[in-house]
């Protein structure tokens, strides 16, 4: 892995100005059964247009939002978009997901627990007064049989685009004696920024049944989406599926052949970032048999072929949880590793697209439970979002915003 010096330069900087703005005055509470944001075990972040900062969390059986104008120092009283306890998914991949468009329209998607087994809804809710409040939550779609690990985004055009994984299939191939394997990715659009949808459509049937999905548009406003598939033999490696327009969904290609044979649920999804040029970069983990631990890769031509694998983080101390972002001063890409008694998230950049990186530079820690580490930009500077039970919320700035 090439160093640029400048990029380590700058990180060490970078590094000075994240622990002087780190903002953990929103601690996290064990077992805590409040709606707060320092109950929260899941926080996702989000900017709007006009540079307000959004998060969305859930605690206490309920999903919420609040508001900060000041880069994450100070947040609003919190909303609750769910005013009744439901009984959310809490799976290692799940979290509420937000997404705002170009008039400040909020719309939210999570997902329930139907019964015991696992059976999965997702629901979802759109504010359209500025997050004051929120229409009752609804079903994404009217089959029931069970639906998991939503993702949501707005494209440029402001419509909104949904996809997930649908275990609807099942029912009718086990009726005709047949074998089913894992789920299916389901998707659907809103023009109306989420307060109704589409019918639902398939993209693809015999996908993993239980990681996250990674979703980012290219230039020409389409979806593209990575996801964790499973292939011949029982295989479940990661694959991309580039969309026409958001009712189109293109041929599935592999993104690495990792070889990881697995009859159950790795709960270990991927992250996708899309360069202004169009360029994919999808990070990953795997416990296959051709390679294990985390990994980078990009495509310069939409998805059809990947560059090698590249390794990420120490594999002595477990990196795992890759999320990436391509933000105002090139890619950036977080994770998470432990050793044994404290978790760090490490963070690297690229200023040349992906084909070489910055030193990892550990830049936030904690002794204890934490969520997923999450990028997001403002179009000025990128940001670490990170719930940490004993630290509570973080909010790091990276770079320097000019």
């Amino acid at each position: 892995m090439k160093t640029a010096l400048i990029a380590t330069a700058a990180f060490a900087l970078w590094q000075n100005a994240a622990s002087a703005q780190m903002h953990h005055q929103h601690g996290s509470e064990a077992a805590c059964d409040e709606a707060a944001l320092r109950c929260a075990s899941k926080v996702t972040p989000a900017f709007a247009s006009d540079g307000t900062l959004w998060l969305a969390w859930m605690a206490g059986g309920k999903i919420s939002v609040a508001s900060s104008r000041d880069a994450g120092k100070s947040f609003s009283a919190p909303v609750e978009a769910t005013p009744e306890k439901l009984n959310l998914d809490w799976g290692p991949d799940a979290r509420p997901k937000i997404a705002i468009d170009a008039k400040g329209g909020i719309a939210l998607a999570f997902s329930i627990f139907r019964d015991k087994a696992f059976n999965g809804q997702v629901l979802a809710t759109r504010s359209d007064d500025g997050g004051k409040s929120f229409a009752a939550a609804r079903p994404i779609t009217v089959n029931n049989e069970s639906q998991r690990f939503e993702t949501i985004g707005f494209d440029n055009k402001g419509e909104l685009f949904a996809a997930w994984l649908d275990k609807r299939n099942r029912v009718p191939a086990r009726e005709a004696g047949k074998k089913y394997e894992g789920a299916a990715l389901y998707f659907a659009s809103s023009t109306d920024g989420g307060a109704s949808y589409s019918d639902a459509r398939m993209a693809i049937d015999n996908t993993c049944e239980c990681c996250r999905i990674a979703l980012a548009f290219d230039p020409s406003n389409h979806p593209v989406v990575v996801f964790r598939n499973i292939f011949e033999g029982g295989i479940r490696d990661h694959a991309v599926i580039a969309f026409g327009d958001a009712a189109t969904p293109g041929e599935p290609r592999r993104v690495a052949v990792d070889d990881w044979q697995i009859a159950a649920c790795p709960h270990h999804g991927p992250s996708l970032a899309i360069a202004a040029n169009g360029s994919y970069h999808v990070s990953w983990f795997t416990s296959g048999r051709a390679r294990k631990g985390l990994f980078y890769a990009y495509s310069r031509d939409g998805g059809k072929s990947f560059s090698a694998p590249l390794a990420i983080g120490d594999p002595k101390r477990s990196p795992s949880r890759p999320y990436m972002l391509s933000g105002p001063h090139g890619l950036v890409m977080a994770w998470k590793e432990f050793d044994g008694e404290k978790t760090t998230v490490s963070l690297m950049t690229s200023k040349d697209d992906g084909e070489s990186w910055s030193k990892p530079l550990a830049i936030a820690g904690t002794s204890d439970a934490s969520d997923h580490p999450l990028l997001v930009t403002d179009g000025r500077r990128t940001y670490l979002s990170w719930m940490t039970k004993a630290d509570g919320y973080r909010f790091i700035p990276i770079g320097d915003g000019s």
